[in-house]
């Protein structure tokens, strides 16, 4: 199994209201974490002797941890309340590297200035309508 470091990841946006436009990467992303989670439904009938499971319903979300840079155009369209479209990619962008895209709504931003750092950002995004994986 190949294993990849941190520091190729990639997140790309683009407001979902640009229907004409592409995603562009996000600067200064120090991490991200995507989360996908399924329902479950119970199917156990009588004359089981275990419990059992149906998946259900999927969800998602995204969160970004970045150094606050208002000059980056992609940072400064993570409103709360935003309607994007993303792409994320774990091991970068290279030739057969996979990646995520989907569609959210940004649900938060944070801006943490301390005296003695950077000004930090962390957005969070709920995920609608699933997410596609695929390569580069």
């Amino acid at each position: 199994m190949a294993t990849v470091t941190g520091t190729s990841g990639v997140v790309k946006i683009k407001l979902d209201s640009d229907s004409g436009g592409t995603v562009a990467q996000v600067g200064e992303v120090r991490s991200f974490t995507f989360d996908e989670t399924s329902d479950t439904i119970e199917s156990t009938v009588m004359g089981n002797t275990s419990r059992n499971y149906k998946g259900g319903l999927k969800d998602a979300t995204l969160s970004l941890e970045c150094f606050w840079d208002q000059a980056d155009s992609q940072q400064l369209l993570l409103d709360s309340g935003a309607l994007i479209d993303f792409e994320i990619s774990p091991s970068g962008t290279g030739s057969g590297s996979k990646k995520y895209s989907g569609e959210g709504v940004v649900t938060s931003k944070s801006l943490n200035n301390t005296t003695d750092g950077l000004v930090e950002a962390t957005f969070a995004v709920q995920v609608s309508n699933g997410v596609t994986e695929g390569a580069h």
